[in-house]
């Protein structure tokens, strides 16, 4: 068997733009899992936050701590669609630094 490079995606965003974050990266490549497209997991949670002064923040102000209902959408994503996933991301994401993670996994086909 050979492994096949895959990473996983996890990203935070606010609930109300959740749909449209799923949405771009679906149409960038993430999310495929066999016959199917479109693949992603959610947990609903809260985010906090402190904007410093030289911040931009979408919600919140500068030097005080901000709790906002988020999502934590988890996905798939193959090595040569990485790049563009994480353009996505960036493009759709309302927040300044959007909070990404991504893990090397692999998957025996």
């Amino acid at each position: 068997m050979n492994p096949k490079k895959r990473y996983k995606i996890v990203v935070y965003v606010p609930e109300s733009d959740a749909d449209k974050l799923r949405d771009a990266m679906g149409n960038a490549g993430a999310g495929i899992i066999g016959n199917y497209s479109n693949c992603t997991f959610t947990i609903r949670g809260i985010g906090r936050f402190k904007p410093n002064k030289d911040a931009n923040p979408t919600i919140g102000e500068a030097d005080k701590l901000e709790e906002v209902p988020e999502d934590r959408i988890e996905t798939v994503c193959e090595e040569d669609k990485l790049k563009a996933v994480l353009k996505a991301i960036k493009d759709i994401h309302p927040y300044e630094e959007p909070a990404t993670d991504v893990y090397p996994i692999e998957v025996f086909e």
